[in-house]
């Protein structure tokens, strides 16, 4: 157990999830629709046509999950609510039912010893705030948002202190509305400042409701962090680098933390820019008690001066079939580079030009060519010397004054990975779907045994579910 990274005392270390890729259930007990159970229904959005509409039926099967996380000596869960499960229309009547889920969900981790780390919005928005207000095109929805952040609080509020209030503003806005890959499905260049800058109002305003009711709660958003590099030398290159930083990174960060929009970009932009009323950017920037972190690689910049507006491109890939080896670089099956340096990359940017506040992983991990071996077992070693690798440079950061304060593996279990449908396994824990069996992985018996090797000793590892 000598080998493994050591972390500060109190260190939390947990799994994420999200509502819409485990849950299931779309219209059980109440439950209204979501952009995503429309987005996933129309044909050529998904590989392989598939939907969420059972995924890993975790809405029935969570006491079995949590007794995974007990198993493996997880202390932390960070899962996401699903607005339309709590409010059907988005606005409006309360649905008991799905509440009493997310209440039942968290006696059962508060029995366990398990804390809940909660997301708000993690990209399921009601789909009647899509048909009736354009979703978060419209600030409407930022003051919807609020108002289901305090109820949700206020009657959850007396048994969870943490709350994330949205996760990853960037994907959202831009996948979803410049790009058109994931729900609602836009493709308008036009649309995505709008929507950015109406998340993290939406993002503001609901700190200052849960505060409102709370103060003693502990509250911050998930940003995806991805540290961008030069494709080249040249200073063209570096310029086109510190242009993308700014477009992935900073424009969450700098509202967030400052209060404005990182320039140049913003000059840049003037075209596409929304309308910034007066107070919005100090609602925005009201300060949060933690950062999220969601982290997986780096990526490359190039200029093209040919690109309007910005001048650069990103060496973004498409999803990969497989796992590959290219030149002599471990890449996942998401066709992501293996860079353990871009996780501390990430907690460095937050540290140097942020204040240093304090920090939690809430995702990192790696998708890999699972399959069940003869023996009944997942032997997945690349994906323990991915979090090996990267947890190692969590720990440098923690050692070198990052304020970082947990790590939460993407993910618990494989589940709906978005437009990739279920082709891509990032889970600890395997999901045979037609069965909906679930296997511990190997990866999951060491993350089990990293947390172990925190404790004092005398401690055993993780009991082996599958025997």
């Amino acid at each position: 157990m000598s080998d493994f990274p050591q972390f500060p005392e109190g260190f939390v270390f947990g799994v994420s999830t999200a509502a819409y890729q485990i849950e299931g259930a779309p219209s059980e007990d109440g439950k209204g629709p979501s952009i995503w159970d429309d987005f996933a229904h129309r044909k050529g959005k998904i590989r392989g046509g598939v939907t969420g509409d059972l995924a890993c039926d975790h809405y029935h099967r969570y006491s079995e999950d949590v007794t995974i996380m007990k198993a493996l000596g997880l202390n932390a869960y960070r899962f996401s609510i699903s607005w339309p499960r709590v409010i059907p229309e988005g606005e409006g009547k309360v649905n008991e039912k799905g509440l009493d889920f997310y209440s039942k969900l968290t006696d059962r981790l508060l029995e366990n010893g398990i804390t809940p780390f909660p997301t708000l919005f993690h990209w399921d928005l009601p789909l009647e705030l899509q048909k009736k207000y354009g979703g978060f095109v419209n600030r409407r929805t930022a003051e919807l948002f609020a108002d289901y952040s305090e109820m949700i609080v206020r009657r959850l509020g007396d048994r969870i202190k943490n709350w994330i209030t949205v996760n990853e503003p960037f994907e959202f806005s831009c996948f979803g509305h410049a790009l058109g890959t994931h729900a609602p499905g836009y493709h308008n260049i036009f649309l995505y400042f709008k929507v950015l800058h109406n998340v993290l109002l939406g993002h503001g305003l609901a700190l200052e409701r849960i505060k409102g009711i709370r103060p003693e709660a502990s509250v911050g958003a998930a940003l995806s962090l991805t540290p961008i590099h030069p494709a080249s030398g040249s200073e063209e290159d570096g310029r086109a680098a510190a242009l993308a930083n700014q477009l992935l990174n900073d424009i969450t960060l700098q509202p967030m933390f400052n209060g404005s929009y990182p320039e140049p970009l913003w000059s840049k932009v003037r075209l596409l820019r929304p309308s910034v009323r007066e107070g919005d950017m100090r609602v925005i920037s009201r300060p949060v008690d933690f950062v999220g972190i969601n982290n997986y690689q780096r990526e490359f910049a190039t200029y093209k001066w040919f690109v309007p507006v910005l001048h650069m491109d990103l060496s973004g890939k498409d999803i990969a079939e497989h796992a590959y080896v290219k030149d002599g670089v471990q890449h996942t099956s998401m066709g992501w580079e293996v860079y353990p340096n871009a996780i501390y990359e990430s907690l460095m940017i937050v540290k140097n030009s942020y204040g240093n506040p304090p920090v939690f992983i809430t995702e990192n991990g790696a998708a890999f060519d699972d399959a069940v071996s003869t023996d009944g077992r997942i032997h997945d070693g690349l994906r323990i010397d991915y979090l090996s690798s990267y947890l190692s440079r969590v720990s440098a950061a923690a050692k070198e004054g990052s304020n970082v304060r947990g790590y939460f593996a993407w993910s618990l279990m494989d589940n709906f990975e978005w437009a990739a449908g279920y082709s891509k396994r990032f889970g600890l824990v395997y999901i045979d779907y037609p069965s909906q069996r679930r296997i511990v992985k190997d990866s999951g018996y060491w993350y089990s045994d990293l947390i172990k090797a925190q404790a004092p000793k005398g401690h055993g590892s993780a009991m082996r579910l599958n025997n």
